[in-house]
């Protein structure tokens, strides 16, 4: 029993002893893989091109704020390279010792640590490689500037020595201020060599913005210049031989500071040579457009007296024609207007208007004829003479188209007397033929309504006969007689159709209801009512209700179809 026991205790610490060799040795082998990957790790950031790519960052010759940017990268790198890095080996070696001597928590817990440095160092490098790449991508860019501001500084430098004629009085400060970028191009070089780079940015910038600014300049310059030198010179010269050549041929102008604005405009171009010539481009192009406008407004001056001139001389006589035809057809209008009042009455103020248009064309005659000696002595600009030849068009033709509408009228004036006294025959015509109408009817009396209508109608065409015959026709009158005596006539014949129907149409009602005169009392009472109303009274139309309604109430329809029949046979009753 006791052996058992001493056997079962060794196998325990047999199989305790194994346990923690076995738990040993994957803890010391899952350590050292970690150290191998921190190794690996190691090597590879150590094998990044970091040292290549600052020495070609700082072979740009970087200035300004780049420079100091530079400068922040490349230290952080230092840091990382020198402190860091010997911290990382440090603690790589710490773990390599610990491993080695089987302190395994303490080794697991180096590891840790030294994966954090490891990754912190990943992640910093990766920022300042990234900083490198963006500075160095950022200074390309701006060499890139730098060599095109001095591309277009070479190519002004050319085209100024090549193109001299072309800047004129400017050259020479053009030519100092080539000068001056060059200077400045020189000393960015000197500064930026001696180390000073905020200061050899400053230069540099103001390098670049004077190239610029110069070669807008100089686009700029040659049009002016050419204005300047050669377009308007040109032009005040031709305006000043013009406005000689014009006087010599006795033009007058009424424009007194002609000539006083001529030289305005030549001292406008002197000034604005000089300035030219300090190259202040801004201002010369405002004046120049000044000038342009006032050489333009001197030359439309000289144009309107020239067009004015041809426009005198081609309508002189014209005009002088048709004043004379407008007085001539003036005075035949109103000489027919006062034949024409004789018979009729004007209602327009005809008279009236035409003595204005005397008074007008005798306006126009006066200063027609106050302008004849001012044209031959050449007094008077032609383009004055031209504004009154064609207020003279624009009023004659309007009194000629009133003068038209005038005589235009008068002649309607017969037309529609003749056609007012073929209507009084029609008139006469139509009130006979009602008047026949109802004779033949052989109604035993007429109502007195009916008859005063009648009387009235024959009035208003005996009005009408009596306006016609008149010393003085008013034909207003007339027209509004004769629209009323049309208005009567129709509303006559309605009437006397009204009357004539009704009246038959009684009658045949009455020898309809006959056949029921002695079986209803109410058809003999409504037959002895409708004849005393019919041939005592002379009420045709109450005498038709009255006889139509008693046989309605007996005979339903027939009133109806009694009327139908009748006005359906009007042509055989």
């Amino acid at each position: 029993m006791k052996n058992n026991l001493i056997i079962i205790v060794v196998l325990a610490i047999i199989i305790i002893a194994a346990v923690l060799y076995l738990v040993g040795y994957f803890m010391r082998k899952k350590n050292q893989m970690k150290l191998d990957d921190l190794e690996k790790r190691k090597e590879a950031l150590f094998d990044l091109p970091v040292i290549e790519e600052v020495d070609d960052v700082k072979k740009m010759h970087m200035v300004g704020q780049s420079q100091n940017t530079f400068r922040e990268w490349n230290q952080r790198w230092t840091e990382i390279s020198t402190r860091s890095f010997a911290e990382l080996e440090s603690q790589i070696f710490e773990v390599e010792n610990l491993n080695e001597t089987f302190r395994f928590m303490k080794a697991k817990k180096a590891v840790a640590e030294a994966d954090e440095t490891m990754t912190e160092m990943e992640s910093e490098v990766e920022i300042i490689r990234n900083g490198l790449k963006e500075l160095r991508e950022s200074e390309e860019r701006n060499s890139l500037e730098v060599q095109k501001a001095l591309d277009v500084y070479e190519e002004i430098s050319k085209l100024l020595h090549d193109e001299k004629s072309e800047f004129g009085s400017a050259y020479p400060e053009l030519q100092k201020q080539i000068k001056n970028i060059e200077i400045e191009f020189t000393q960015f070089v000197t500064l930026n060599t001696s180390g000073d780079p905020i200061e050899a940015r400053e230069v540099l910038e103001n390098a670049e913005r004077h190239t610029y600014e110069l070669d807008d300049v100089m686009k700029r310059i040659p049009p002016l210049y050419d204005e300047l030198n050669r377009t308007f010179p040109d032009q005040l010269k031709e305006i000043e031989e013009g406005y000689k050549r014009l006087l010599a041929d006795h033009y007058v102008f009424p424009e007194k500071n002609f000539e006083e604005e001529l030289r305005r405009v030549q001292k406008r171009v002197k000034n604005s040579t000089v300035d030219l010539e300090k190259t202040e481009v801004d201002a010369v192009e405002v004046a120049n457009r000044d000038t342009a406008n006032a050489i333009d407004a001197l030359y439309e001056i000289m144009e309107r007296e020239i067009n004015a001139k041809k426009y005198v001389i081609t309508n002189h006589k014209v005009v002088g024609d048709y004043i004379a035809h407008a007085l001539k057809n003036n005075r035949q209008l109103m000489i027919e207007l006062d034949h024409t009042s004789q018979s009729y009455t004007l209602n327009h103020n005809e008279l009236g208007r035409s003595r204005g248009f005397q008074a007008e064309i005798e306006e126009l005659i006066r200063r027609y004829e106050d302008f004849e000696p001012k044209m031959k002595e050449h007094t008077i600009p032609y383009s004055e003479v031209q504004a009154f030849f064609k207020d003279c068009y624009k009023i004659l033709d309007d009194i000629e188209n009133q003068q038209v509408e005038i005589d235009d009228s008068l002649k309607e004036l017969r037309k529609g007397e003749k056609a007012a006294q073929e209507k009084v025959d029609q008139y006469d015509f139509r009130l006979r033929n009602i008047k026949r109408h109802v004779e033949k009817q052989r109604l035993p009396g007429l109502p007195a309504d009916y008859l005063e209508f009648f009387f009235v109608a024959t009035d208003r065409i005996e009005e009408l006969s009596k306006a016609l015959n008149r010393i003085r026709i008013n034909m207003e009158e007339i027209k509004k007689l004769s629209d009323l005596c049309n208005e009567d006539l129709e509303l006559l014949d309605k009437k006397t159709n009204d009357l004539v129907n009704s009246a038959a149409l009684t009658e045949q009602m009455m020898q309809y209801a006959n056949r029921y005169r002695h079986t209803h009392e109410a058809i003999r009472v409504a037959m002895e009512n409708s004849l005393e109303l019919f041939s005592k009274e002379y009420r045709y139309q109450d005498a038709l209700d009255e006889i139509g309604t008693a046989l309605e109430r007996v005979e339903p329809g027939a009133f109806r179809r009694i009327e139908d029949f009748y006005f359906n046979n009007l042509d055989a009753i």
